[in-house]
């Protein structure tokens, strides 16, 4: 079924304000990107997928204005031991960045990268191409199309320290498009850390592919921004006995969308995505998984908590596909929220489709307020009242942060939770 007259002309508008990059081992792929982008159109409320969050923010044609925000509070991840590359408004910040040198470990930019050939063309924009069915995902399409920047990162063996990217808005009004490239070899290892407001509108596709017996890990901090417009796209593939681990944390932002599409085609794989966020006020925040069991014995979690007051909105679409053939899997997938008044919303849609008969699979998605006899039995030991609903909150997105294996940094995402439920006490 092809798109709707109003969808293409959006489309059409859209496209008009952004530039192609040309020639290049990357052209032909982005040109066929824009022909799907044309073909499926940019997403609308009638679609299935976006029938709980407002598109039209992310897809009109003029970019949306957004004040720079400012923070005496340092970016998360500066104590970390990492090697640090830096976009501003999407464009890459040499000055600001370590050089792009690490053992086992290959780094270019995508803007740089323009020899016919190149490791990265049998990567750029597969997954995402490979990720549009069964659910199409037009601001991928859009983003493999028109990516002005990002990294490609080769791994041949275990990266010794994390690499973190850092986007920064340094206008007030503001469009940015990322791509990233990672590929793991086999036995190989990385952690990508990601951080900062980005822009007032910002796409961010990262394509993942995970060798057999590979090892990677992301950990996301969206926070330090009031404004932000995001859409962000994971695509990872895993090998036989690979894993793959992802934890975001948002804190604020006006309206955000994560998608996370993973196909597990290896036995014996591991995948884990994770994510607790706190919103209040003018906030909408919005995780979509759709995991595929591809192979025999492998796992997956899904773990979301959301924490919301003052209106804030909260969304979660998770899908298990196990196919034909994928016997003993152990899918697990948990979506909660604690709404602190009557105002918020949380809108989930969990979904299991399994062609096996050898499975463990569950699903579950609940919602309520605070638990009044815990927050009385704090009070009653001379807890403040902010306080103690500080520590429930806490409480309560702890399995989902606890999603990350590093001890050190699940220590820096408890300690910007606490940093922002202090500012936010009422």
């Amino acid at each position: 079924m092809g798109a709707t007259a109003e969808k293409l002309d959006l489309t059409e508008a859209r496209i008009a304000g952004l530039t192609l990059p040309q020639g290049g081992w990357s052209e032909a792929t982005r040109k066929d990107a824009l022909a799907r982008l044309r073909a499926m159109g940019l997403p609308g409320r009638r679609d299935e997928y976006w029938k709980f969050t407002r598109p039209d923010l992310l897809t009109q044609a003029s970019t949306p204005t957004a004040a720079v925000f400012h923070s005496d509070e340092a970016p998360i991840f500066d104590g970390t031991d990492a090697l640090r590359i830096v976009f501003d408004d999407g464009v890459f910040n040499a000055e600001a960045s370590d050089a792009l040198a690490l053992e086992h470990v290959s780094i270019e930019r995508l803007a740089e990268a323009t020899a016919d050939i190149h490791w990265a063309k049998g990567m750029y924009g597969v997954l995402e191409a490979a990720g549009q069915v069964p659910v199409e995902r037009p601001l991928a399409a859009l983003n493999t199309a028109f990516a002005s920047d990002g990294v490609l990162i080769h791994v041949t063996g275990k990266a010794p320290r994390p690499i973190n990217l850092v986007y920064n808005h340094g206008d007030d009004a503001s469009d940015a498009i990322l791509h990233h490239v990672i590929k793991l070899d086999a036995g190989a290892a990385l952690t990508i850390l990601e951080n900062g407001p980005a822009a007032a509108r910002f796409n961010k596709v990262m394509e993942v592919d995970i060798a057999d017996h590979a090892s990677f890990h992301h950990v996301r901090a969206q926070g330090r921004d009031h404004e932000r417009l995001a859409a962000t796209h994971i695509f990872a593939r895993l090998g036989t006995e690979s894993t793959f681990k992802s934890f975001t944390l948002t804190v604020n932002g006006r309206l955000t969308r994560n998608d996370c599409v993973i196909e597990l085609t290896g036995d014996d794989a591991i995948a884990h995505v994770a994510g607790a966020c706190v919103g209040d006020g003018d906030f909408h925040h919005d995780d979509t998984v759709f995991i595929t069991h591809d192979a025999v014995a492998c796992e997956s979690r899904q773990v979301f908590k959301k924490v919301l007051r003052n209106g804030a909105v909260g969304v979660f679409q998770g899908k298990i596909l196990v196919k034909e053939g994928a016997q003993k899997t152990d899918g697990y997938q948990i979506s909660q929220s604690l709404l602190l008044d009557g105002d918020s919303q949380f809108l989930a849609k969990p979904e299991l489709e399994i062609y096996a008969d050898d499975v463990a699979c569950s699903h579950g998605s609940t919602s309520g307020a605070i638990d009044e006899e815990a927050l009385f039995y704090l009070r009653s030991r001379g807890v403040p009242a902010a306080i103690a609903t500080d520590l429930l909150t806490l409480a309560f997105l702890a399995e989902a942060v606890e999603e990350i294996e590093d001890e050190g940094l699940r220590d820096v995402m408890v300690a910007r939770l606490e940093g922002w439920l202090e500012r936010h006490r009422s």
